[in-house]
């Protein structure tokens, strides 16, 4: 008897970002023949005023959100026919919720803002707290996507060697194998400074000795992916700089872009990387964090 394959888990508040995420997850489970189960979880948040209010029984806000979902699934239904779709409405934390479904997911898939939160941020608290948790990849999608300025998707994946690193490397290929994207690989590095104005002790430092070193890097980490999906179209960009600017920078019209949770550098103790953590705020198309 085999096993179904784990499901891909979005997330759902009613929002236009979670409605995006909804549909992005969708096209996935029925590209990766997955179930697709729609968590939408809410808390019940008891405030006082001064003067008399109504009372809304808990009871009273479950069949509402219910309908919600049974429609949410319908829609799907009639757009995804062979697509198998749960919906789960819980009650708890919705970040806490989520990251407790990825022990159980393929991936997660969840909107950059929700209803809660301030206006003015791309990401809100919900998609840094679950993408910092949990324990499967994690795409974030906007409401709105940016109009792209070519022609074919793309897909940009940061490089830096690491292990993350490189199964990111797969998830981007394969994401641009689906799709029909080219991938745009990015590797940075920042020049050492001089530590002493002149003398034998000024650090010597040979510019294109480094980005030779990071072409290597880059080549020997593409090496596996190229060769599993020989179809795909791969171009590296070697940047001297910082690596989140970097990949921001090619990304600007990117279908997708795809870090690791963790890269090199940083601190061992930290969930979600400085590099990871600033390409999932200020990216304009969905974000694939992978771990």
């Amino acid at each position: 008897m085999s096993l179904q394959p784990a499901p891909i888990v979005a997330g759902y508040d009613r929002s236009p970002a979670s409605l995006a995420a909804v549909h992005w997850a969708a096209a996935e489970a029925e590209r990766l023949h997955a179930a697709l189960r729609i968590v939408e979880a809410f808390e019940l948040i008891i405030a006082t005023q001064p003067g008399p209010g109504t009372t809304v029984p808990l009871a009273a806000l479950r069949p509402a959100r219910e309908r919600g979902l049974s429609g949410l699934e319908y829609a799907l239904r009639a757009q995804h026919p062979d697509l198998l779709v749960d919906t789960a409405l819980v009650e708890g934390a919705p970040a806490q919720e989520l990251t407790e479904e990825s022990a159980h997911a393929r991936l997660i898939v969840l909107g950059s803002r929700g209803f809660g939160g301030w206006t003015g941020m791309l990401v809100g608290s919900v998609a840094v707290q679950v993408s910092s948790h949990a324990q499967c990849p994690v795409v974030v999608v906007p409401s709105e996507i940016r109009p792209r300025a070519h022609e074919k998707p793309t897909v940009i994946v940061g490089v830096d060697g690491s292990k993350v690193s490189a199964q990111a490397i797969d998830f981007a290929f394969d994401q641009a194998e689906a799709i029909g994207a080219k991938v745009v690989a990015v590797h940075a590095w920042t020049t050492p400074y001089l530590t002493y104005a002149d003398g034998e002790s000024m650090l010597q430092f040979d510019d294109e000795d480094a980005k030779e070193s990071a072409r290597l890097l880059v080549a020997e980490s593409l090496a596996g992916a190229l060769a599993d999906h020989p179809d795909v179209e791969c171009e590296t960009r070697l940047i001297n700089g910082h690596a989140a600017r970097a990949i921001l920078l090619a990304a600007e019209y990117a279908d997708l872009t795809v870090v690791g949770s963790r890269g090199r550098g940083g601190f061992t103790g930290l969930l979600l990387g400085s590099v990871s953590q600033h390409v999932l705020h200020h990216a304009h198309c969905a974000v694939a964090i992978v771990r």
